[in-house]
């Protein structure tokens, strides 16, 4: 006779941490790996220049044009886009690999590519990470002093048109200023909850 108690499955997620330039991305994936999250973080193929401080291989994968062309013809990218006039993609290998493994796997990735991973894989988990006001996002795009002049005004348009897009995603998570503890936590608590799921969400890659 079968059992009649069973837990759901357990699938790892395919998580998607995107949203505009300027709302700390970067400074929450960061915070998510000091805490040592069982997770797989992706790192990003690109092939801009490296800036001061970057790391090969821990920042990003920086490879020549030419090689990342040669990806996109060997279909060995899940998704890639031409960010700010420089590509960036996510390796198809090491994500697989890390799901065969059972792992979670995260992805920083634009709003675009977060369209382009949700359009292939439904059940991919997309977070939306924004601040509290669009007032705060320019004056954080204005801080960072990465871009001057036409460059800053295309990323704050750019921002704009991106944050009408939130309706696209599964979650919202707002990272105010002086509060990224919380915001990973939020984080980490909507992974666990998506792991509570009776039917819990599975990706094929």
């Amino acid at each position: 006779m079968a059992n009649p108690f069973s837990l759901p499955p357990h699938h790892p997620l395919l998580i998607v941490i995107s949203g505009p330039s300027g709302v700390g991305k970067d400074s929450v994936l960061n915070e998510m790996k000091a805490r040592g999250a069982a997770i797989h973080f992706v790192v990003t193929a690109t092939d801009r220049p490296m800036r001061p401080g970057e790391i090969h291989g821990k920042d990003y994968f920086f490879i020549t044009s030419d090689d990342f062309a040669e990806m996109i013809e060997q279909d060995e990218l899940l998704e890639y886009a031409n960010v700010y006039g420089d590509y960036k993609g996510i390796p198809k290998q090491q994500v697989r690999e890390a799901m065969a493994s059972g792992k979670d796997v995260v992805m920083r990735i634009d709003v675009q590519g977060a369209a382009t991973i949700k359009s292939m894989y439904p059940e991919a988990l997309l977070i939306f990470l924004t601040t509290e006001t669009e007032e705060e996002l320019t004056a954080r795009l204005i801080e960072r002093k990465t871009d001057t002049g036409k460059g800053l005004k295309l990323r704050i348009a750019t921002a704009r048109k991106e944050l009408q897009r939130l309706p696209e995603f599964d979650y919202c998570v707002v990272n105010a200023d002086g509060a990224l503890d919380d915001t990973v936590n939020a984080i980490l608590a909507i992974v666990a909850s998506e792991h509570s799921r009776v039917h819990p969400r599975k990706v094929e890659l």
